[in-house]
């Protein structure tokens, strides 16, 4: 929870509006309390309901509490995902961040190649719309 909070009120876009109320945070993070460190995690999601996409999966939340950032913490999750995936056999990877920030120029370290920016993607916390960039990496 402490990480949800921190990193929605550092302004991540992770479909969370600052300030975050405490019953949502609590309803997002118990299915994987248990498993979560406290500093960072990482969440992906495979699109196994449909046949034509067994081969890709989505990085849907990439989370380091402000504290720990800049250790290669977030670097080593990508990695230990990318692997994952690699074994389930995912080969391509999509995810988006906001520009500009950040984890914009960490995808880009890692590989994953810049598709587009869809504009008034997410409000933010201040009430404007903020554009997304989608990423892809192909594993294989």
């Amino acid at each position: 929870m402490e990480l949800l909070r921190d990193s929605v009120d550092s302004g991540a876009s992770i479909g969370f509006l600052a300030p975050l109320p405490a019953q949502d945070g609590r309803e997002f993070c118990a299915p994987c309390a248990a498993s979560l460190r406290p500093a960072a995690c990482c969440w992906a999601r495979t699109w196994m309901e449909s046949s034509s996409a067994r081969h890709r999966a989505e990085v849907q939340k990439l989370l380091v509490l402000q504290a720990f950032r800049g250790r290669g913490i977030a670097k080593a999750l990508m990695a230990a995902l990318e692997r994952k995936a690699a074994e389930l056999g995912r080969w391509l990877l999509v995810l988006d961040t906001v520009p500009r920030q950040p984890a914009e120029k960490l995808y880009e370290h890692l590989g994953y190649i810049r598709a587009g920016v869809v504009p008034d993607y997410a409000e933010s916390s201040s009430g404007a719309f903020d554009p997304t960039v989608i990423f892809y990496k192909r594993l294989a």
